[in-house]
């Protein structure tokens, strides 16, 4: 089904040849050059160094969970107008009530954005994020840096990436997305699905297969191969838009008719152009998908990695459920119990509920096959139910014209507008003790919007929409879509007949036509960013959060869902950080941020001069704040809150091995956490309270030193070595983590070009 193949291979003629048999080809640097990503990632790089890339995009997308966080630091560090399109859509906290008038408010600021700034404005429940952009923005050949994970658009030809808000940030000064020059995988695709097998069947084997050893971690995918054309617009994309869940930095695809009629289709065909690798083109990794091979898969609890066939579950759903549900409570560390094998009833798994929704479920073409399953069927009328969400309203228009949405009615399913709720804990919040089946991009541990502290837990497992469809019709008895008979669409069904007249006649369509005279709309609840402290010669921090999980994720970090109505309140969301991991962490960091607060005031703090003297620190020069310990720490959403709120809280420091994705890291440094990391045989037996002292650190930053010295001061009041590193930072980098933040970087009049 997927092999990976850790070699390097050319692309010659269509076919493999690996790296040892490449007698006259290019060397690998050379030829790495002739692949699709590198052709547009070198259009859009502005760096003198070919293996340090400075990127500048073409446009930027954001959803109403992180656009207020990004205008108002990029008002305060000197906005005056978007120089490129920078769309904002509100798919994330539209329908969540907690907070009352909050969400209206930070919407009505983000329109009031876009006309003082030349932006693009996309009302509530008009489109989820990315299929405004794959509609709107997208283009063959271009870059988008978006503030959520999965900004991936590589189906139609166009480099999407993911970012914390900082990212943008930078690209609305007018600065560049700085990164090391990745390696490329070839996703070789041959084949053809059989029916009832869709995108996240594809989606989940190759997440299953690459995630777990790290293998395409911060690359680029690029896909290719003769079963590219077997494949519709909205299977590739489907597939594509999971490719944020292997950790790849981002992803592209090869182009044809299929693409060219994509873009005629929404009314923009000046953006297709034909892209293909270059003849010899050398790639570092290959994985070869075979999708004739691909099963109806299931992605269980709490990862879309942790990937079986339905058919292996179906065989063995004891002893597959035990050890899923071992791992996963020890993951929720004893504070709750999650009981998977209740579902199993007389040898079958049964679920309860079925979710289609977002970028990865909601688009046409799978809501038309689920509806071809349910066609005069019945989901029944016991605890099982069924949602579906459409991605943008142009695609509700087309299956209300033809009567797609009233067959899944029909068939007892409830319709819902484009929203992204299901997908992070904000809408359709499962039952205490339940099992939903998603086609969504996460299954995190509480994702889905449960809360252990309070004794509840519930479990989503990925499928796809074809195989939900079938569980749907069988009762909720979990059926893989290609065990039962139905009729597939015709070709006519299958066509996305797009009206863009909706977004004409509601959306905000502002670039170019700034209006610096326009007022922001504040409301009560929007709030600016606190004063960030600078980093001193020194630094003290206290561990507050020590977490030795294998991984440990953004959500738990900074919980999604209804917290996330508190997302323009800095001070109000910090309240949330690791609420649902480590509850104490938010008391201890205030304590310690009290300190820093007296010592700015002049004041001598006890316990921290107390702990100062035992390593013979300085306190006048020695910056005090909080620290989080943890294994892996920063994998899934982009969301810059879950390093902004550490450093709201006083954090300044976070310890780890390594960190899951790029743009959690980078969420850190923007936010003047500084990166440390051990060498991954080092100990950490230290615990919450102990302090981590690093002296020197702000001219070993500025430097470029990347071994950095440092003692630890126990709660017996032993002191211990310990080696920090902090490799890999851009000069520009170290200039933000020595000012304290990306805003006070600013506006000490760094960042100017």
């Amino acid at each position: 089904m997927v092999e990976v193949i850790k070699k390097g291979a050319y692309l010659v003629d269509g076919q493999i040849v690996w790296g040892e048999n490449a007698a006259g080809q290019e060397s690998p640097d050379a030829a790495r050059e002739k692949t699709i990503a590198y052709s547009i990632l070198r259009k859009h790089d502005k760096s003198t160094d070919p293996k340090k890339m400075r990127l500048k995009f073409d446009a930027l997308i954001s959803h109403d969970i992180t656009f207020v966080g990004i205008i108002q630091t990029a008002k305060a560090s000197g906005l005056t107008k978007f120089p490129i399109p920078y769309a904002m859509t509100n798919c994330h906290n539209s329908l969540c009530a907690v907070g009352g008038t909050i969400n209206e408010d930070d919407h009505a600021f983000g329109l009031s954005a876009a006309k003082k700034y030349g932006g693009i404005y996309v009302p509530p429940n008009q489109a989820v994020i990315h299929q405004y952009a794959r509609e709107r923005l997208a283009g063959c050949g271009k870059m988008i840096l978006g503030s959520d994970s999965h900004t991936r658009y590589g189906a139609y030809g166009c480099m999407g990436v993911g970012e914390g808000g900082g990212e943008l940030v930078k690209q609305l000064l007018e600065n560049t997305y700085d990164v090391a020059a990745p390696e490329v995988v070839m996703v070789y695709l041959e084949g053809k699905p059989r029916k009832g097998v869709g995108p996240q069947d594809v989606a989940i084997a190759l997440v299953g297969a690459t995630f777990p050893n790290g293998d395409v971690k911060n690359k680029v995918l690029e896909f290719v191969g003769p079963g590219v054309k077997e494949l519709s617009c909205d299977f590739r994309i489907g597939v594509d838009v999971m490719t944020t869940e292997t950790s790849c930095l981002t992803s592209i695809w090869q182009t044809d008719e299929a693409v060219r009629a994509y873009y005629e289709n929404v009314g923009r065909p000046e953006e297709y152009q034909e892209l293909n690798p270059g003849n010899g083109a050398y790639y570092d990794s290959v994985v070869k998908i075979d999708l004739s091979k691909v099963e109806c898969m299931i992605a269980l609890p709490f990862h879309p990695s942790i990937a079986y066939t339905i058919h292996e579950l179906q065989a063995d759903p004891e002893g597959i459920l035990a050890k899923v549900e071992e791992a996963c409570n020890k993951q929720l560390g004893g504070k709750v119990t999650l009981d998977l094998r209740r579902n199993i009833v007389d040898g079958k798994v049964t679920c309860d509920q079925g979710v289609i929704v977002g970028c990865s479920g909601g688009m046409y073409e799978n809501i038309v096959e689920a509806a071809a399953i349910l066609k005069g069927q019945s989901i029944g009328n016991g605890y099982f139910d069924m949602s579906v969400y459409p991605s943008s309203t142009p695609i509700s228009l087309a299956i209300t014209k033809n009567g797609t949405a009233a067959t899944l009615m029909e068939a007892g399913c409830v319709m819902k507008p484009a929203f992204c709720g299901p997908c992070f804990g904000a809408g359709d919040t499962p039952a205490n003790g339940t099992l939903s089946i998603r086609h969504a991009t996460r299954n995190f541990a509480n994702r889905e919007g449960s809360k252990p502290g309070n004794g509840q837990i519930a479990a989503v497992a990925l499928m796809d929409a074809r195989s939900i469809a079938a569980t749907a019709r069988n009762g909720g008895v979990l059926t893989a879509a290609t065990d039962i008979d139905y009729d597939e669409p015709t070709a006519e069904e299958l066509t996305y007949h797009y009206d863009g007249g909706v977004y004409a006649k509601r959306c905000y369509e502002g670039f170019g036509k700034a209006d610096p005279d326009a007022q922001l709309r504040y409301g009560p609840n929007i709030k600016d960013w606190p004063k960030m402290p600078k980093l001193e010669e020194d630094l003290l921090v206290r561990l507050c959060a020590v977490i030795h999980d294998p991984v440990t994720t953004t959500d738990e970090l900074i919980p999604s869902g209804e917290t996330s109505s508190y997302r323009s309140n800095p001070i109000g969301l910090s309240e949330f950080a690791l609420s649902r991991r480590v509850p104490e962490y938010v008391g201890r960091s205030k304590a310690v941020r009290a300190l820093e607060e007296a010592r700015e005031a002049g004041e001598v703090p006890a316990e921290a001069a107390s702990v100062l003297e035992k390593v013979g620190g300085d306190l006048k020069r020695t910056t005090i704040g909080s620290c989080v310990f943890a294994n892996k720490p920063g994998d899934g959403s982009a969301r810059e809150q879950a390093a902004s709120c550490q450093k709201v809280l006083g954090g300044f420091a976070n310890i780890c091995y390594e960190y899951a994705t790029k743009r959690y890291r980078s969420n850190c440094i923007n936010w003047g956490i500084v990166p440390f990391t051990l060498d991954r045989d080092a100990a950490f037996p230290y615990e919450d309270g102990d302090w981590v002292y690093v002296p020197g650190v702000k001219a070993a930053i500025a430097g470029g030193v990347e071994d950095i010295p440092a003692k630890v001061i126990r709660g017996d009041g032993s002191v211990e070595d310990i080696a920090l590193k902090c490799a890999g930072l851009t000069a520009d980098e170290r200039l933000i983590l020595q000012e304290g933040c990306l805003m006070n970087y600013y506006a000490a009049g760094y960042g100017k070009d």
